[in-house]
């Protein structure tokens, strides 16, 4: 009798599993959870979205099995023809587009005069080059809409060609542009999503990001009782993502939920309920009158625009793209590094820490992960454990220097207890005599465990008050941090702090795609 209760509450146990799907997709369609758990209510599924870097997309699928996915959702098809080299996707089919735009302040469109009338990328670098215009834009070599804006932009200083050749990006004159261009940056992200949330956290004057983030953007900005973006798209250097969905799983059931969902989402009424969340729909990229219900045209969306975007460049061309851009265009970087070497971090933790810093100063290492230092970045190590250590200073990025500073790394040994805030508060003081203009700074704070000595958070917060600048200060956090203190640090700084206990050597390259 026994056995046949076991047997019967294991029959109801397997017949009451949920199947369920975990997508692998880019930041930019967090908005869309909503609608995907409402799938799974209605067809009894469990659908799970992770979200990731467009880049580390790619790389996963050039290098990694996937096993732990069953779909990929990335913000392009570009990264699915550079990535997918095993012809691991399949049933690809985009499910929205949305164009990447510069959204800027109203007030500051109306005076630069780009309100009611096409504007070029050149009218726009005019403006960068005369001090009118500053934004925020995501990393062109870590997000997708980064890299897409980038690729149109070169596209127009190359008088739009058919591709982009490998002579137009030896062309001095079009990477001076850029150059130029790239330096009205003021803060960068890895994600564009996250980007959009610094947007509204701050003080900016404009974001370079998809539509339909500015559009989520102006919701959030009219509620509050501030203006809205104006959205410009630029003429001759506009770039459309088209957001695939495709199918990893070789699972026969899995499969067939997807081909549900993937169906679902493409059906007239869900089409219409996610072009009411102001993504565009339908061939062409066109506007929907359920998209035009979720605007305002006074934040320059026209039904009537054509959106004509730029051809994108040969692969090879684009991977070209984007070691320049990392390389010798993007505005240089000024980070410091504040390394935790306390005594908790003997053994396990100062190997982890070092390991993920190889990755960075070693320059084979750091180009596969396309965080590479530039030309012009500034690197910083303050080595900290109760008490500052001595730090060094690199300029540039030759092998030869940062070989030399990988030594200082892994000459550094774990003693004493644990200050957090005095080496943030030292890194500080190092931007600060800086440029402002010239850099995009940042504080990467590295530890394992609590602040129990030395400084305060008070003490931190006086010190950027001081300093009165942008500056971030991001941690990644291991073994016993106190998430606490590292979440009011990124609070005041308008950061984020980033999990390194599963695996501190990607939270590091994910940090280093905010700078």
């Amino acid at each position: 009798m026994f056995r046949i209760l076991i047997t019967i509450l294991f029959l109801l146990t397997v017949g009451c599993k949920k199947e369920s799907l975990t997508i692998l997709s880019g930041s930019e369609n967090e908005s869309l959870k909503p609608l995907l758990e409402e799938f799974g209510r209605t067809h009894g599924a469990s659908i799970e979205l992770k979200t990731m870097g467009s880049v580390d997309i790619m790389r996963r699928l050039q290098n990694d099995s996937l096993s732990e996915y069953d779909a990929i959702w990335p913000a392009a098809s570009m990264w699915l023809a550079l990535g997918d080299a095993h012809k691991r996707v399949s049933q690809s089919k985009s499910i929205m587009t949305s164009p990447v735009v510069f959204g800027i302040k109203k007030s500051l469109a109306q005076k630069l005069g780009f309100v009611g009338r096409d504007v070029t990328v050149a009218e726009i670098l005019a403006a960068v080059q005369r001090g009118d215009l500053r934004f925020t834009m995501t990393s062109a070599t870590q997000s997708n809409s980064g890299a897409m804006a980038y690729l149109g932009f070169l596209s127009a200083f190359a008088e739009n060609p058919q591709t982009l050749s490998q002579e137009q990006l030896q062309d001095t004159v079009l990477l001076n542009r850029m150059t130029a261009l790239l330096s009205g940056i003021n803060r960068s992200s890895g994600s564009s999503g996250w980007l959009k949330e610094l947007f509204l956290k701050g003080d900016y004057d404009a974001m370079v990001n998809y539509e339909s983030l500015i559009i989520e953007t102006n919701h959030v900005r009219i509620g509050r009782g501030e203006e809205p973006l104006y959205i410009v798209y630029p003429r001759d250097g506009l770039s459309i993502s088209d957001s695939p969905l495709g199918s990893l799983t070789q699972d026969e059931k899995k499969r067939e939920l997807f081909n549900e969902l993937q169906e679902w989402l493409l059906s007239t009424p869900i089409q219409k309920r996610i072009a009411a969340q102001g993504r565009r729909t339908g061939l062409g990229a066109s506007a929907s009158t359920e998209f035009m219900s979720s605007v305002d045209t006074a934040w320059g969306i026209s039904a009537n625009r054509i959106l004509a975007p730029v051809p994108l460049p040969a692969a090879a061309q684009i991977l070209e793209a984007l070691n320049l851009y990392q390389t010798r265009l993007r505005k240089p970087s000024l980070t410091v590094f504040c390394l935790d070497f306390s005594g908790s971090m003997e053994g396990t933790g100062s190997a982890q820490l070092k390991e993920a810093m190889n990755l960075l100063l070693d320059a084979q290492r750091s180009k596969e992960h396309l965080i590479q230092p530039g030309y012009r970045d500034i690197t910083v190590i303050i080595p900290f454990s109760n008490e500052l250590q001595p730090y060094k200073i690199v300029e540039g990025n030759s092998d030869s220097a940062m070989a030399e500073l990988n030594r200082f790394v892994e000459s550094l040994e774990p003693s004493g207890g644990t200050d957090i805030y005095s080496p943030a508060i030292q890194a500080l003081s190092i931007i600060e005599s800086y440029s402002e203009t010239e850099y995009i700074p940042a504080v990467v704070l590295m530890t394992d465990g609590e602040s129990n000595t030395g400084a305060n958070q008070d003490a931190l917060r006086l010190a950027l008050g001081k300093v009165n600048r942008d500056i971030p200060i991001f941690s990644i956090s291991f073994g016993d941090a106190s998430q606490d203190q590292l979440d009011e640090i990124a609070t005041m700084s308008r950061a984020a702090v980033f999990k390194g206990q599963d695996d501190l050597v990607g939270a590091f390259r994910k940090v280093k795609g905010y700078n």
